[in-house]
């Protein structure tokens, strides 16, 4: 039998190396500086406007912001940078109406997990409109922007974009010499260096480099490491002519010991049926559960041709190909039942724990080719977007468990629950023959116009029809089994995807909408996992998504602060759900989804920059109810979905000085949504609010330093917590981080 070899986490040389490399980089860049000689190049000040990105990058999106008739938030490098935020996670705080998970049980997603609107977008995550797969914990230091798209996007990014989706915008070269170095140290003893060299080589051909590396712990964790290094090079042809073309791509390397969270006994709301257990005390949050050997292993590569051409002054081509690949192995000690053994000693009482393993690949190879043609039908402007997208996507998953199926099971060492010792034995994990083999295959044509009727009405429209193959084989070991079963299941669909916007604009720097739209998500679109029955049988029927959306948008103080406001109803149908009398299973079931967003970014003056905004809805489910025992249980809402939600970062400069205020407000997320009566653990995330601060200085042209203060009142939250209600992560308590930043 094949056994994982643990592995325990090292500060490598590779980290050393990347420092070393930093000066070496610049120096080049210098050097030949001295020897090319370009013409100006005028650039727009990116202090006109700090915050506010007026278009998305997307071929597919022809409109302004303000003409798009759609709930989008952007959030772009400089917020980012004042943050002192690395993480797409801590970047998506930026924009309200989305949660964290923590994943099922025992079980820890890995990965960014979370949900937006009331439903899933794990799998909506894409980078320059490519979907991204793979349980990555996606870092910003190769990112211009993060483009947050709300509302079903199924016209525009396909099957299973029930509330939007995430796009990442990469950078890539262009004509302006320029050369950006920072170093960063928290207290968590956290190091992260990076750097972003650009270089015109000359007229029409520049190179970029972007290079990242962090090593260190977690701030209020024993035990837990941070460790990635990445590497993001892309060259650019034929810049400032019809014809461009670009080779990028990236390389991501985690090296970390993951967080398995910590109990939730102590915790306000926290139950248990034994008083004694319901009554104690919480524990240190700085427990490590885990076991000495657990370790986090992700390997990314991406590489990407991205090809833009000028056809015409009124027809443009783009055609992008991208072949990327995702290795996570993780091995990551959980834990589960509290037990007092009879003893009124906390000092006595023991968690359970279990050994979790993840061994998986995903690939992916895509292209996706789009026309943008402007002409006009006799008075009507049209924006007409037309294309074709090829994917072909694969997740290969192996199980592993702690003995091969006709085994007698391997009990796994307790902890003691306020005093765990990770040194503890601790059966290894193999790999018992089960696995999942899933492969879907997709072609896409889709078609989108704006039509303009003069300069104050504007009809937007678009529609994506997606064939899609889903291949899946495996081996599975049932619950109670101890034989595996074979599973060889195949499905096919046709899916029709559209949407509809009318817009009018009382001035030429705002407007009002109301648009409608329609998306579809297939069985076995999450994780190419198909069964003979259920959710993921290739029998059912795909979900339909319908969204509707009131808005208005306003560019006010001379375009510098853009207001936004939006109501909206989503309505997700043809969900698993048991008849009420047969208790067979059928496609009934629905969740209704009721919200308002408000938000205002931009600039308030020269000095005075803001991105707020503030989310509230309302879910509810309708037929959704499964049995037990014959006993019916009632799902009445959504997990993790809060009423209120809000966000602010704003700054104010001064003689040099930055000064900046941050707060963050999450409502009660319910985990127990069910009229259930029998209550365990913990039975939801209480509400908080989280406040940040930052100072900067500017020395100079060149140099910058900036000191960010997270969680100033030193606020104690669950920022996830796990479906049993039984493990959770705290907030990161008050720290600190200082970044020093040099540009040549």
């Amino acid at each position: 039998m094949a056994q994982i070899k643990s592995r325990k986490h090292q500060r490598t040389a590779s980290f050393v190396a990347l420092a070393a490399t930093l000066p070496l980089m610049a120096h080049a860049t210098t050097a030949t500086e001295e020897v090319t000689q370009l013409p100006e190049i005028t650039v727009k000040s990116q202090a006109e406007n700090k915050y506010k990105t007026n278009q998305l990058s997307s071929a597919k999106q022809t409109q302004p912001l303000v003409d798009t008739p759609q709930t989008v938030s952007v959030i772009n490098q400089t917020l980012l940078k004042e943050q002192g935020a690395t993480s797409l996670v801590e970047a998506l705080r930026n924009t309200p109406g989305i949660t964290l998970q923590m994943g099922e049980n025992g079980n820890t997603s890995a990965g960014d997990t979370f949900q937006m609107r009331g439903f899933s977008t794990q799998t909506s995550t894409y980078v320059d409109g490519i979907r991204d797969l793979g349980a990555v914990s996606r870092d910003v230091f190769n990112l211009e922007q993060v483009e947050v798209v709300k509302g079903p996007a199924g016209a525009e990014a396909g099957r299973g974009s029930a509330s939007g989706y995430i796009n990442l915008v990469s950078k890539l070269p262009h004509l302006q010499n320029s050369s950006e170095v920072s170093a960063s140290y928290n207290t968590a003893e956290n190091v992260r260096l990076s750097a972003d060299i650009n270089q015109a080589i000359n007229d029409n051909t520049a190179f970029r480099l972007n290079v990242m590396g962090q090593e260190g712990g977690v701030q209020g964790r024993d035990v837990l490491e941070n460790n990635s290094y990445a590497i993001a090079p892309s060259v650019a042809f034929g810049l400032n002519t019809p014809t461009r073309l670009y080779l990028y791509s990236q390389h991501v390397r985690q090296r970390n010991i993951p967080d398995g969270g910590i109990p939730t006994i102590g915790m306000e709301g926290f139950w248990n049926a034994n008083p004694d257990i319901a009554q104690a005390g919480k524990v240190n949050r700085e427990n490590y559960y885990g076991h000495v050997d657990d370790y986090e292993d992700v390997d990314a590569d991406m590489f990407t041709a991205k090809i833009e051409s000028d056809l015409a002054d009124n027809l443009k081509l783009t055609n992008i190909t991208r072949l990327g690949q995702t290795q996570m192995n993780r091995v990551l000690t959980g834990i589960n039942t509290i037990s007092a053994h009879d003893s009124t000693n906390p000092a006595d009482w023991t968690i359970s724990r279990s050994r979790q393993g993840v061994d998986q690949e995903n690939k992916i190879l895509a292209n996706q080719t789009t026309l943008n043609l402007n002409l006009k039908t006799g008075a009507i402007e049209h924006d007409v977007v037309a294309g074709l997208e090829f994917l072909k996507e694969q997740q290969y998953t192996r199980n592993l468990a702690t003995q091969m199926p006709d085994e007698p099971a391997v009990s796994t060492t307790e902890a003691n629950l306020y005093n765990p010792n990770p040194n503890d034995p601790m059966a290894d994990l193999i790999y018992n023959g089960a696995y999942s083999d899933g492969e879907t295959q997709t072609a896409a044509a889709y078609l989108f116009d704006t039509l303009k009727f003069g300069e104050r009405f504007q009809l937007n429209g678009g529609v994506r029809v997606d064939y899609y193959e889903t291949d899946y084989q495996g081996l599975s070991l049932p619950r109670g089994t101890n034989a595996l079963v074979a599973s060889d299941i195949s499905a096919h669909d046709t899916l029709l995807s559209w949407k509809l916007g009318g817009l009018y604009k009382p001035t030429a720097y705002s407007s009002v909408y109301a648009s409608y739209g329609k998306s579809l998500t297939p069985p076995g679109s999450t994780n190419f996992v198909m069964s003979e029955s259920g959710i993921n049988s290739a029998a059912a029927e795909p979900q339909e998504t319908h969204h509707y959306e009131l808005g208005s948008k306003w560019d006010l103080l001379d375009g510098r602060l853009a207001l936004n406001a939006a109501v909206y109803r989503t309505e997700n149908e043809n969900q698993f759900t048991q008849d009420a009398i047969t208790q067979e299973s059928i496609q009934e079931g629905k969740t209704i989804v009721d919200g308002v967003e408000l938000s205002a970014v931009g600039q308030i003056t020269d000095a005075w920059n803001i991105s707020a905004g503030v989310a509230h809805m309302k879910t509810k489910q309708e037929n959704q109810q499964s049995f037990r025992d014959n006993v019916m249980t009632r799902t009445d809402s959504v997990r993790w979905s809060p009423e209120w939600t809000a966000s602010l970062w704003t700054t104010y400069d001064i003689a040099g000085f930055k000064l900046g205020l941050g707060a963050r407000y999450v409502d009660e997320q319910k985990r127990v949504v069910t009229d259930s009566t029998a209550p365990a653990n913990m039975p939801s995330i209480p509400s908080y609010v989280v406040f940040d601060a930052m100072a900067g200085y500017q020395f100079n042209e060149n140099a910058s330093l900036n000191l960010n203060v997270y969680n100033l009142a030193d606020e104690e939250y669950i920022s996830t917590l796990n479906n049993g209600g039984s493990r959770m992560t705290l907030g990161q308590e008050r720290s600190a981080s200082l970044t020093f930043n040099y540009k040549f």
